[in-house]
């Protein structure tokens, strides 16, 4: 199994706007689930701080192979998420490794 694990730096929004762009993040995250059958596992985490110099937001999902993994990333689906992911921030750290 491959965990993939990548974690979001939002760009600079006002409180409520960033906010907003962290729950709308999350939820086009989560909707991946059941719209790409190589993605087995999907966790998203949101920082419990909304003003820090943290990352904001952090994705857990897992694959069997990395081959799936390969496949999800080029996903039509993935990929209008990834465009708005791109729209809202400024930093991005993966990690995947087996488990």
């Amino acid at each position: 199994m491959i965990n993939h694990v990548v974690a979001f730096k939002l760009k600079e929004f006002q409180t409520e706007e960033k906010t907003a762009v962290r729950n709308e993040l999350k939820a086009l995250l989560e909707g991946l689930k059941d719209k790409i059958a190589e993605l087995k596992f999907l966790e998203i985490g949101v920082n419990h701080e909304i003003e820090s110099k943290n990352y904001d937001l952090v994705l857990i999902s897992h694959f069997e192979t990395l081959e799936d993994l390969k496949n999800y990333q080029i996903h039509p689906v993935h990929q209008k998420v990834v465009k708005r992911v791109l729209e809202t921030t400024e930093a991005r750290a993966a990690v995947d490794f087996e488990f």
